[in-house]
């Protein structure tokens, strides 16, 4: 079964065109362990037993599908192993073999007389007492020793050389038995899953799906991971905001002046000015009403914060967004230069072929040096196929022209197009998308057309007005929010859909190919409030 993300959902049957969907290979789910001087206890999520039932089946369903994956064949690992345990040992087997030949060449050379005078004969060289060849040694007139006597002396020990090469050879050996082989480097969506762990963070994985309404046999083992990789994500802004709150709610209920307290943390967490004047007039309408206990006060914050992320929804843009299958889907993807924009792109036409979408990818960025380069790499990649112009400072129209009519005749349903990221002069920007917009019109106008915003979360409130200026040029869908991987403050989403009025479809958390999926406000305000 192939998992769809942009539906959450299984699809009932896979694509024949589409390859198996193969699972995520991750760490075990681990609690992170916090980097600040905080209460350990503040990192294990508190989950209530209600939901202990529910996490044992989802956790048996998932260990079915492990055991549905295809597994892999043991001939390719040990082919793997025996070329990285060579290169390993290939030098140290040199060392031991050079010393053994110099020496043997050096007992062929005689020396002269005077020197051999001079200096005594080592023991157990030839000459020396006892040695083969010595006066009363055994042999020394050419017949086969005799075996020695009783009270005979004991054997002459091995030349030192000998002794020498025996223990290296030992050596060799021992360390052949006790390396430690490193892995080949395979990517993260080639790769099975490693196994996960029923701790406190797939239990508190569990409610957080349980409480959206999904049954324990609708979870995929990658939704837990990635609830995983969020709530690490979220981990520094966690720890400061709850460290804060439960100082705050922990005196009794709320009254004026924890209001205040409260206000001067979501500034800090970049929440903004408008999303914390709205959250602290709210606050301060229900405190009117009544006196809110400590759980019952974050509970509240939560709901609030909800309420922002998904107020986009109610101003006419559509609350799914997911490619429509046997059509048509082109999504142009904006944003600065450095925003990782062509990164997500290459993650989304991963995240789409894995959900069971046949994709196509657009290199419409031709005036940033080695752009079109780079999309490529994560074309190849991802295995999705790119279309591109070879020539420099090409017309990004006809680009997308090329890549209409190959998505055509190729029946593509999702075409990701990367566009310029130029903020130097608006016109410009403004003109080249109209100009896109009027191919994509006439070439294929019967497409969904979708356009995305990409924003760097570690710019905080500087992000923001880089978002307008593309908000006037741009019809945006949406926003997608990268890079935060800890480094960046999780309240600046807030700030974004506050005064933007746009949703975020996508968050991505770290820089791995898996590290990209779509946004959920439950999720977010779980993993950024939870303790």
């Amino acid at each position: 079964m192939v998992f769809n993300w942009f539906r959450r959902q299984f699809n009932e049957k896979n694509d024949q065109n589409q390859e198996p969907e193969t699972e995520v290979k991750s760490e075990p789910l681990q609690v992170e362990q916090p980097a600040e001087t905080a209460d350990i206890s503040e990192e294990k999520p508190q989950i209530s037993e209600d939901y202990l039932q529910w996490a044992k089946a989802a956790y048996k369903n998932i260990q079915k599908q492990q055991q549905l994956e295809p597994e892999v064949e043991p001939e390719v690992e040990l082919e793997v192993e025996q070329t990285v345990l060579t290169q390993e040992t290939q030098e140290l087997e040199t060392a031991v073999e050079t010393p053994v030949e110099t020496i043997a060449v050096e007992e062929t050379e005689p020396e002269p007389e005077a020197v051999l005078e001079s200096i005594p004969p080592a023991p157990g060289a030839p000459g020396a007492p006892g040695a083969p060849g010595a006066p009363g040694a055994p042999g020394a007139s050419g017949a086969p020793p005799a075996p020695p006597a009783s009270g005979a002396l004991p054997t002459p020990p091995a030349p030192f050389w000998a002794a020498s090469t025996t223990e290296r050879q030992t050596r060799l050996e021992r360390l052949k038995e006790t390396a430690i082989e490193p892995e080949p480097e395979t990517s993260e969506s080639a790769s099975g899953e490693a196994g996960m762990v029923f701790d406190e963070v797939f239990m508190w994985s569990a409610q957080v799906l349980a409480d959206q309404g999904r049954r324990p046999d609708q979870v995929a083992l990658e939704e837990i991971t990635w609830l995983q990789k969020l709530w690490k994500a979220l981990g520094r802004t966690r720890r400061n905001l709850l460290n804060q709150l439960k100082a705050i709610v922990g005196q009794g209920p709320l009254n004026q002046q924890a209001v205040d307290e409260i206000e001067s943390m979501l500034l800090q967490a970049d929440v903004g000015v408008a999303a914390t004047d709205r959250v602290i007039a709210a606050l301060q309408d229900k405190l009117r009403q009544e006196a809110l206990p400590p759980e019952q006060a974050i509970a509240y914050l939560k709901q609030i914060l909800r309420e922002i992320l998904e107020e986009p929804f109610s101003q006419g843009y559509p609350i799914n967004f997911a490619p429509e299958k046997d059509t048509l889907n082109i999504w142009l993807v904006t944003g600065v230069n450095g925003a990782g924009k062509t990164t997500t792109i290459g993650k989304i036409a991963h995240l789409a072929q894995k959900s069971g979408y046949r994709c196509l990818i657009a290199a419409g960025d031709t005036f940033r040096a080695a752009a079109v380069d780079q999309v490529k790499v994560w074309g190849e990649r991802t295995g999705v196929e790119v279309v591109a112009n070879p020539g420099k400072n090409t017309d990004p129209a006809a680009v997308v022209y090329d890549a209409i009519e190959a998505a055509r005749s190729r029946n593509t349903e999702l075409l990701i197009i990367d566009t310029a990221g130029r903020l130097q002069n608006k016109k410009n920007l403004m003109e080249e998308l109209n100009k896109i917009r009027r191919v994509i019109d006439k070439r294929a106008p019967s497409a969904k057309i979708q356009s995305l915003l990409v924003l760097d979360s570690t710019l905080g409130q500087n992000g923001l007005r880089q978002a307008e200026v593309f908000s006037e040029v741009a019809q945006l869908s949406g926003v997608v929010l990268t890079k935060l991987d800890g480094t960046a403050k999780g309240g600046v989403a807030l700030a974004i859909v506050q005064q933007l009025g746009l949703p975020i479809r996508f968050i991505g958390v770290g820089e791995s190919i898996e590290d990209l999926r779509p946004f959920s406000s439950y999720e977010f305000i779980e993993a950024l409030l939870s303790g």
